[in-house]
């Protein structure tokens, strides 16, 4: 349940955030906006690419799907997959 509010808040960020690319915000806001989006861009891409060097040899590799959740919902849906498991 709480995961699920986790990633509907997350989507709402990404949303906040690419919102201001079509609509730019009043100048201290823009460029405060687009600090943090290229922020979340390299902080999500780490999280994902740790995650795929970090996995075993024998585990299966992560599908297009996954790592595109895994990309947008950060932390959020590696607590999910781990709680599956």
């Amino acid at each position: 349940m709480l995961i699920n509010l986790g990633r509907l808040l997350m989507l709402c960020v990404w949303a906040f955030l690419l919102l201001n690319l079509f609509q730019p915000f009043p100048k201290p806001l823009n460029i405060f906006v687009n600090v943090a989006l290229i922020f979340m861009i390299l902080m999500h891409g780490l999280q994902l690419t740790l995650l795929k060097a970090t996995q075993p040899k024998e585990a299966p590799p992560l599908s297009r799907f996954e790592q595109i959740r895994i990309f947008i919902f950060g932390v959020f849906e590696l607590v999910a997959s781990a709680e599956k498991n």
